[in-house]
């Protein structure tokens, strides 16, 4: 067999052979009657109520949504933002940024950029908004933690 026969066979058994792995990790964490996880994005626990749903905040044209979300204490939320200008997140108020200096970590965001807050350990009700267009309400909103 040439050089590049064994190449190509060896590949095809480490792709093959990566997938079987891959598939038996999955199914080793999933046993009858086991229900999907609930949130399955990234950060922790959190979602639901107050008319958030998972831990993102996206940022469009429109503004922020959900305007608020609520998460479990531990919790990270990630911005996300889809909008055609940057923004800059931070917590109210403006321009202390000191309610929840974790949202502070968040900051600058470019176009189609994503970064999320520390670790959301204290139970209180956080305002965040965009620091260039604190008179944006559209760009403000509440996170919750339970």
């Amino acid at each position: 067999m040439s050089r590049m026969g064994r190449f190509v066979l060896l590949r095809s058994k480490t792709v093959w052979g990566s997938t079987i792995v891959a598939a038996a990790i999955v199914m080793a964490g999933c046993k009858s009657g086991d229900s999907p996880p609930t949130n399955p994005s990234p950060g922790g626990g959190g979602g639901g109520g107050g008319g958030g749903t998972g831990t993102t905040i996206t940022i469009t044209s429109s503004g922020v949504s959900p305007k608020t979300i609520t998460v479990t204490r531990g919790s990270q939320v990630t911005f996300s933002n889809s909008d055609v200008r940057t923004h800059e997140m931070n917590s109210d108020p403006h321009p202390e940024h000191t309610d929840c200096p974790e949202i502070n970590a968040v900051g600058f965001l470019q176009v189609g950029q994503s970064k999320q807050t520390g670790n959301l350990n204290t139970a209180r009700t956080c305002g965040y908004h965009d620091h260039n267009r604190n008179f944006d309400t559209s760009l403000q909103g509440t996170i919750v933690i339970q």
